[in-house]
């Protein structure tokens, strides 16, 4: 299966061989009785599934308030099983529409999940964004910064050792999960490690929003400048790198190489780790398990991540200091929240104005 016909698969090592279908072959697409929602106004009453054309997946409400100001939804529908918080699917008169998990792994898959199966939508030719905010490399970019991902890496899936405890020579505690060191490979028997997203979606969203205008503020410019090097000292642009999963919000330098090892590890040298944060190995898997029943196309799925904080201290600063001080930062979330819809409503125009040529798959040209 070459790359033009691969949306995203749980990786095996090298060892292994290549890269593993895994069962996430696209189903063909069944033409009889799809399935219909209740009509939240009147059970006894049946409508025909909304053919969405962009799915917008955020996070939390910080996340959510500027797509929904761009997007301006015009239809609020109900869907059983996502977060009392967030109940809502939110859609445009473009079919554009917009959800809100909740935070965390667990948060994500429940939402992504409710709305895969609850009939209300027709997702078969939907372009997926998942846009969130994250911690960020200073290496790599800087806050603000928006990073298209080829990989999703999952960092929780691990043995690890306290740090007081460590063996001769370890740089960190933790090490792939019956494996006995470092820098051996793990067995992929969660099959949610590794996600690896459509090259050819990923290159149109880079080309399409490469020149994208990103937001910057005054606190954030001064903050920066701590930093020695670009281009964490640089405003903020559209990048390619990608991104780790996990529920535990770790900062510093020794965490942060623990974070470019482990991804360079599970992707064989190839993933260049730059964002970090909770949800999307989970929404990923998600989505493949609602592949795997015919109600999506994988190639279709994009992730965008932006620059909320730096991962680790600018030289010389305590790694304490450094969060709280990131955490004054008052222009960061709002920026990096607002940076996700400057990134990322390119594609989606694109796809809204062009659909004759989106809806049978990513344009070629």
């Amino acid at each position: 299966m070459n790359i033009g016909e691969q949306a995203f698969a749980p990786r095996r090592p090298a060892s292994a061989g290549a890269w593993c279908a895994c069962g996430l072959l696209l189903l063909a697409i069944s033409s009889s009785g799809s399935a219909r929602a209740a009509d939240p106004a009147n059970a006894a009453s049946r409508a025909a599934p909304l053919a969405v054309r962009v799915l917008i997946i955020n996070l939390f409400s910080l996340e959510a308030a500027p797509w929904l100001e761009a997007l301006r939804p015009t239809q609020d529908i109900p869907v059983p099983g996502l977060s009392s918080d967030y109940p809502m699917v939110r859609c445009n008169s473009d079919a554009v529409c917009q959800m809100t998990t909740g935070m965390g792994h667990a948060n994500a898959a429940a939402s992504m999940m409710a709305v895969l199966y609850s009939g209300a939508f027709d997702l078969r030719k939907t372009y997926f964004v998942i846009a969130g905010i994250a911690g960020i490399d200073p290496l790599r970019g800087t806050i603000g910064s928006a990073a298209w991902a080829r990989y999703a890496v999952d960092s929780g899936i691990a043995h690890e050792i306290d740090a007081r405890e460590l063996p001769h020579g370890w740089q960190d505690g933790y090490f792939g999960v019956l494996t006995d060191a470092p820098d051996q490979v793990p067995r992929f028997d969660y099959r949610t490690e590794v996600f690896r997203l459509d090259e050819v979606l990923l290159q149109k969203a880079l080309a399409l929003s490469h020149s994208a205008t990103l937001e910057d503020s005054e606190d954030i410019r001064a903050y920066r400048q701590h930093y020695s090097r670009a281009p964490a000292n640089q405003p903020p642009t559209v990048i390619q790198c990608d991104t780790l999963s996990g529920d535990t919000w770790w900062s510093g330098r020794r965490l942060g190489d623990h974070a470019r090892r482990w991804t360079g590890l599970l992707t064989d040298g190839k993933g260049v780790y730059c964002t970090t944060q909770q949800e999307d190995n989970a929404t990923l898997n998600a989505l493949t398990r609602g592949s795997r029943s015919g109600l999506i196309d994988l190639r279709r799925v994009a992730v965008l991540r932006t620059g909320s904080d730096f991962d680790r201290p600018y030289p010389h600063q305590g790694v304490l200091e450094s969060m709280q001080a990131q955490r004054a930062l008052e222009g960061a979330v709002r920026i990096s929240a607002g940076n996700l819809v400057r990134a990322g409503m390119p594609l989606v125009e694109a796809i809204v104005r062009d659909w004759s040529l989106w809806q049978d798959g990513v344009p070629q040209r």
